[in-house]
C-alpha cells in the first residue's frame, strides 16, 4: 500500500470514528428530549383534562390562554421567528446553506407540550421531530468533515425521536428514510442504526411501556374483505384531513391581526371540545378508553352519531389548532381518526350484517391506515402501530390496508402536508 492510499485510509477511518460518536450523541440527545416532551405532557395534559371536566369552564379559558402563550412566546422569546413544521426539515435536507437554527429546540418542545396541555388538538409528535432534526443540523454544523452527512445526521436525529415517542426503532429509521430522506448511503445506515439503537437503549432503561396495552388474539381471512373497505375508508378520510389543514391553513393566511385567528381558534376549540370532550389534546385517552370498552360497546344511533360527528370534525379542529398558531402535525389526528374509524366500522359491521369480526383488531388497523395515508408512508404506519400495541399479530392486515389506503389517497390527492405546495398546483 503506497502512502497515498494510507493516508486515505487513515482519513477514512477517523471520519468513520466521528461519524459513529456523533451518532451516539445525537441519538442519546434525541431520545432524551422525545421521552421528557412525552412524558410532561403526558403528565399535564392528564391533569388539565381533568380539570375541564370538573369544571367546564376552563373548555373556554384553556384553548385562548394556551394559543396566546404561544403567541407571546413567538414573538418576545424567540424573536418573531414562525415555525413551518416538518417543512423546515425537507427545506434544510435539500440546501447546502439553509440549516436548523439552534433556537427550533425549545421552541418546538414548549409550544407543542403548551399546545397539548391547553387542548390544542393535535400531537407532539411533529414538534419531535423538527426540534430532533435540529438536533443532528446543529451537530453536522460544527464540523466540517460532517457537512457532507447533513441529511443523514438529520435523519438520525428525526429517526432516535421517533423512536423515542412511539417505541418501534425500526418506525423511526423508516420515518427518516420514507418522509426524510427517501435515499439510502452507508452514512445513512451507519448513523440511523447506532441513533435508534442508542434511543431503544435509553427506553429499556427506563422501562418504557407501549403506549396501548392491547390484548390481540388473532384474524381470519373472511375479514379480508373488510379490512380492504377499511383501507378504502382510511384513505378517504386522510384526504379529509389533508384538505382541511391546507384549507384552514390558507384562509388563516390572509388574517393579519393575529389576535383575531387567537379568537377564531379558540371559540371553535373550546365549542368543539365541550361537545367532544374526545377532541382534547392528542386525543390518546379517548383512544384507551374505546380499546377498554370497544367489545362491551353496543352501536346506538346516539353513540353512531358520536363517533361520525367526532371524524367529521377531528381534522377542523386540528386544522384550526394549527393554522391558529399551535404547534404540531397530523400524527396524534392521524391515530386518532383511524382508531375511531376502525371502531365505527366493526361496530356497523356486526350489528346490522351480524358478521362477528374484532373491534380492536379494526381500531389497530384503521390507526395505521390512516396514518399512512395522510403521510404517504405505510411502512412508517406499519411498524410504528405494531410497536405502540408491542404486538405483530396483525402484521399482514396492516400491511394490506396500509397500502390500500396510501394509493387511494394518492388517486384522490396527490399531496401530503408535508409535499404540497402552492406552486405545486399551478
Amino acid at each position: 500500500m503506497n502512502k497515498t492510499a494510507k493516508i486515505k485510509k487513515n482519513h477514512q477511518f477517523i471520519v468513520l470514528q466521528k461519524l459513529v460518536i456523533v451518532s451516539i450523541l445525537i441519538g442519546f440527545l434525541s431520545a432524551f428530549l422525545g421521552i421528557s416532551l412525552k412524558k410532561i405532557t403526558e403528565y399535564y395534559e392528564e391533569i388539565f383534562f381533568h380539570q375541564v371536566s370538573v369544571n367546564p369552564l376552563f373548555y373556554i379559558l384553556f384553548p385562548v390562554f394556551g394559543l396566546s402563550v404561544i403567541y407571546f412566546l413567538r414573538q418576545y422569546l424567540f424573536k418573531k421567528k414562525e415555525n413551518k413544521g416538518i417543512k423546515e426539515v425537507f427545506e434544510s435536507t435539500k440546501s447546502t446553506s439553509k440549516n436548523l437554527p439552534s433556537y427550533k429546540i425549545p421552541s418546538h418542545f414548549i409550544n407543542g407540550l403548551l399546545t397539548v396541555v391547553f387542548g390544542g388538538s393535535t400531537g407532539i409528535e411533529v414538534s419531535t421531530v423538527v426540534a430532533t432534526a435540529t438536533i443532528g443540523s446543529v451537530a453536522q454544523q460544527k464540523e466540517n468533515v460532517f457537512r457532507k452527512y447533513k441529511t443523514e445526521l438529520i435523519c438520525a436525529g428525526v429517526a432516535a425521536g421517533v423512536t423515542a415517542l412511539f417505541s418501534s426503532p425500526i418506525a423511526g429509521i423508516l420515518f427518516a428514510l420514507e418522509v426524510i430522506s427517501r435515499k439510502v448511503t452507508r452514512a445513512f445506515i451507519i448513523s440511523n442504526i447506532i441513533a435508534v439503537s442508542v434511543a431503544f437503549g435509553l427506553l429499556t432503561i427506563l422501562k418504557e411501556e407501549p403506549l396501548f396495552a392491547v390484548s390481540i388474539t388473532t384474524w381470519h381471512l373472511k375479514a379480508i374483505p373488510y379490512f380492504i373497505l377499511l383501507g378504502i375508508l382510511a384513505g378517504i378520510n386522510s384526504v379529509y384531513l389533508t384538505r382541511c389543514v391546507l384549507f384552514f391553513k390558507s384562509q388563516f393566511g390572509k388574517i393579519d391581526t393575529h389576535y383575531y385567528k387567537i379568537l377564531i381558534g379558540s371559540v371553535v376549540l373550546s365549542v368543539s371540545l365541550f361537545i367532544f370532550p374526545q377532541l382534547y389534546g392528542e386525543g390518546y385517552h379517548a383512544i384507551k378508553g374505546i380499546f377498554s370498552n370497544s367489545a362491551e360497546i353496543p352501536l346506538t344511533l346516539t353513540l353512531a352519531f358520536t363517533f361520525v360527528g367526532v371524524l367529521l370534525l377531528k381534522p377542523i379542529v386540528t386544522s384550526i389548532t394549527l393554522a391558529s398558531g399551535g404547534d404540531g402535525g397530523v400524527f396524534a389526528p392521524s391515530l386518532f381518526i383511524g382508531a375511531f374509524l376502525g371502531l365505527l366500522l366493526a361496530s356497523v359491521l356486526n350489528t346490522f350484517f351480524h358478521v362477528h369480526v374484532l373491534p380492536v383488531n379494526f381500531m389497530i388497523l384503521g390507526m395505521a391506515a390512516v396514518l399512512s395515508a395522510s403521510i404517504h408512508a405505510p411502512f412508517t404506519a406499519i411498524f410504528l402501530v405494531c410497536g405502540l400495541t408491542n404486538d405483530y399479530t396483525l402484521f399482514l392486515p396492516i400491511l394490506v390496508v396500509c397500502l390500500i389506503s396510501k394509493y387511494t389517497a394518492k388517486m384522490i390527492y396527490p399531496y401530503t402536508v408535508y409535499s404540497y405546495a402552492p406552486s405545486l398546483t399551478k
